[in-house]
């Protein structure tokens, strides 16, 4: 995806940034709006007379739609053209920022959201297909790394000015905002520049529906695996199968959807028939160690992005294959740092140094493997690179919140379980009216006022909440360290990255 546009003087094209301009605010449109999701849920609650659950399914129908879309997104936008498309879905992606503004019923708010996340599953490859339509070369991995910071302003964004807004006026301006970026998103998208397409491309149903239903089905799993349970259904799940977790089953059922894609999408390509996506893009260790290594940096996302841009310039000095064993080692060496250091106090210098070195260590992984990826490709897979870009990152996000959410809990429940034991000042009476089957993080207040409606005493109750501060943070210290030694082992797959820089021709892809 590195060929481009030479002068007659040998020297690479430089073009405008302002098509850059559009698309990202492209992408700070879709982080903007599910960012904003969050932070509406009361509003909307209040607003519809409905439970917080309820309201939150415009969280989970945006997330799974972009999930089961995206891949067959990336097909329609070779088929139709990239401009072309690009600038209808941001329309849809208007108007359904207006039904949400407008929607007089939580079922009208998840029907915006579904429209939004269709759009979505769009505009993530589109992003990428027309940044390589676009630029080139040094401006090609500036504009790639410039797509993961808007995602984190986006967010912060999102977070300032939807709290402030929720608090001052409402919920519903929040959308406006998006709206107002959606206008501006297809303005600018006048000055893209795009092929118009090729109607000879077809979209492989079959293979759409499997990773469509994979995807959902891991998403969905894995998202529930704490509220459904693990292995054996636990109370809050919606149905059972000989006492079995639906998130289980789900789980597995995914696993067995995504093989089948991957064989019948294999089986596609020998007979020479155009697949939903081109496993080419996949085609060496080093593209495949770039995926693995995106799937696991996004699965420990934390102070993910605000480096994004500044690593681009450390291109032209180091090879992919320096860069990314470098950066797991600072992520490992920060977490291993935060473990030791953290406390209830996130604010303290040692813990900030911790973050900033973690945050840095991650950015630049973020645009490192997404760059390996557009530049392994030919120009025309851009859209699929793209389709396989949203798709690790979905799935990992889900993956790796449920994961790490379900192992803390475990942690916490050990902890606790094993202070309760060792501890008679506790007496068994008193544990008796508290559920230890069911522990999970609460905070001091809430634990206090739980304790309260005990027969506790006043002093068993400030045990109880010095005791819960405790367990809680060597949990965390002790998940801090798990994700460490999860961020080493992901070394491994950093050192079969590419050893040539971006910038230099792999005639034939050098080790």
């Amino acid at each position: 995806m590195t060929t481009s546009t030479a002068t007659s003087t040998g020297q690479e094209e430089r073009r405008s940034w302002l098509p850059m301009i559009g698309l990202f605010l492209g992408q700070i449109l879709m982080s903007f709006n599910v960012s904003a999701l969050p932070i509406s849920i009361g509003g909307m609650t209040a607003d519809f007379g409905v439970p917080p659950t309820v309201a939150g399914s415009t969280i989970v129908i945006y997330g799974l739609v972009v999930a089961a879309l995206v891949m067959t997104g990336a097909k329609l936008g070779q088929r139709v053209g990239w401009v072309r498309i690009f600038r209808v879905v941001v329309v849809v992606f208007a108007l359904s920022s207006l039904l949400m503004i407008f929607s007089p019923t939580v079922a009208r708010a998840i029907a915006g959201q579904a429209l939004a996340g269709a759009s979505a599953a769009i505009i993530v490859p589109a992003l990428v297909a027309l940044v390589a339509e676009n630029y080139s070369g040094d401006q090609q991995a500036t504009a790639i790394g410039s797509l993961g910071a808007a995602r984190a302003l986006a967010g912060v964004s999102a977070f300032l000015i939807g709290g402030t807004l929720g608090t001052l006026v409402g919920w519903r301006p929040v959308f406006w905002i998006v709206f107002a970026i959606a206008i501006a998103v297809f303005a600018l998208s006048f000055t893209l520049r795009s092929d118009k397409g090729d109607p000879s491309v077809t979209i492989d149903v079959v293979a759409a529906v499997l990773i469509g239903l994979a995807i959902m089905s891991l998403t969905l799993g894995f998202n529930n695996l704490n509220a459904w349970g693990a292995f054996v259904a636990g109370p809050g799940a919606p149905f059972e199968l000989a006492g079995i977790s639906p998130a289980l089953m789900l789980i597995v059922t995914g696993v067995i959807l995504g093989q089948a894609f991957f064989l019948w999408t294999r089986r596609r390509m020998r007979e020479g028939k155009v697949p939903l996506v081109d496993l080419s893009v996949l085609g060496s260790a080093r593209e495949c160690a770039a995926v693995y290594a995106m799937f696991i940096v996004v699965a420990l996302e934390a102070a993910l992005n605000f480096t994004a841009t500044l690593i681009v310039r450390f291109y032209k000095r180091f090879s992919p294959r320096t860069i990314g064993v470098a950066a797991f080692t600072l992520a490992t060496a920060a977490l291993v740092w935060l473990s030791l250091v953290v406390n209830n106090n996130w604010e303290t210098l040692p813990t900030i140094i911790g973050l900033v070195a973690s945050g840095i260590g991650q950015g630049a992984l973020v645009t490192l493997v997404f760059n390996v990826l557009v530049t392994s490709a030919p120009a025309e897979l851009a859209g699929d690179v793209g389709s396989l870009r949203g798709s690790t990152q979905n799935l990992a996000s889900a993956v790796g919140t449920a994961m790490v959410g379900a192992m803390l809990v475990a942690l916490l429940s050990v902890g606790i379980g094993r202070a309760v034991v060792e501890h008679p000042s506790l007496p068994p009476e008193l544990i008796a009216q508290v559920d230890l089957d069911s522990v999970n993080f609460v905070s001091n207040e809430d634990l206090h006022a739980l304790l309260s409606r005990t027969d506790a005493t006043e002093e068993q109750v400030a045990y109880a909440v010095q005791l819960n501060e405790e367990e809680r943070l060597r949990a965390l210290k002790t998940g801090l360290l798990i994700l460490a030694g999860i961020s080493a082992m992901a070394i491994l797959p950093a050192s079969r990255l590419p050893r040539y820089r971006p910038h230099e021709i792999p005639a034939d892809q050098l080790t």
